[in-house]
């Protein structure tokens, strides 16, 4: 693989697609749904859709790390690594729900080179790297022009905050300003707000598979991408992705502020 931003692109477009596919697969389909240790679901189309984007990444690049939701690590200590979630938002797939998406990230460190993610059931895809901006379909997107909350849609996963309630407070004050407040949650959200059909997305709970796609995405499509703290990452344990007009209020309301770096 050529190191140039645009062929990164291809490649994690590339591995969402395989996996997204082999998802898509057994979408509406009847399946046994399992219950991982953190009472999270998990079915044969998460595990038959992570195993092969690992063979095509295994047989191409050899030396890769990979760090998978579903199936763990391989050569944890390799320079660059792959950060795989086959079904983000495997709860709304196994409702029928089309708003899942397939999650990649290609890594060296805590550097985020290059981010993709692809909604089957709904045949989109967002593919990013450094330096080559985001692609939505094959066509370059940004983030909205937006720059007052009033005028602006803000979404969450889960309203509720059940996992998180230290978070519950700033997301009620966020919604108390925005014109429109919705749970369209999961990784579709931030697909919303890099193609600037949303401002802000939120979630107070996030792991580096949900987080790691989504930082060069909504980044490259202008907008600033932090943890719950402000701090630019995707490793935080928390997002914050917003467009550059509503980004500093949107945190101020959260409880936050943006940290220097916040706008690299």
């Amino acid at each position: 693989m050529s190191e140039s931003p645009e062929s990164l692109v291809s490649a994690v477009e590339q591995v969402a697609r395989v996996a997204g596919d082999i998802a898509l697969g057994y979408y509406r389909s009847s399946l046994v749904i399992e219950s991982k240790a953190d009472g999270s679901p998990v079915t044969i189309a998460d595990r038959s859709a992570e195993q092969a984007a690992r063979s095509w990444i295994e047989s191409r690049f050899p030396n890769d790390g990979i760090l998978g939701e579903e199936l763990g690590i391989a050569r944890p200590g390799a320079r660059r690594r792959w950060i795989l979630d086959p079904i983000d938002g495997t709860k709304t797939f196994v409702r029928g729900v089309p708003l899942w998406g397939t999650l990649v990230a290609l890594c060296e460190g805590d550097d985020v080179l290059a981010g993709a993610a692809y909604f089957p059931a709904l045949g989109e895809i967002l593919a990013a790297a450094r330096g080559a901006g985001c692609w939505w379909n094959g066509i370059a997107c940004r983030v909205s022009s937006r720059a007052t909350l009033s005028e602006a849609t803000v979404l969450t996963t889960d309203e509720r905050f059940a996992g998180d309630p230290e978070h519950l407070a700033g997301w009620r004050n966020l919604t108390s300003q925005a014109a429109v407040s919705r749970s369209w949650g999961d990784c579709y959200g931030y697909l919303l707000v890099a193609t600037g059909r949303a401002e802000v997305m939120v979630d107070g709970v996030v792991s580096p598979w949900d987080a790691a796609a989504l930082m060069p995405i909504v980044e490259e499509a202008g907008g600033i991408f932090t943890d719950w703290k402000g701090t630019r990452t995707a490793f935080g344990g928390s997002a914050v992705a917003t467009n550059q007009g509503v980004a500093a209020e949107s945190r101020m309301l959260l409880g936050t502020g943006i940290t220097r770096d916040a706008h690299a």
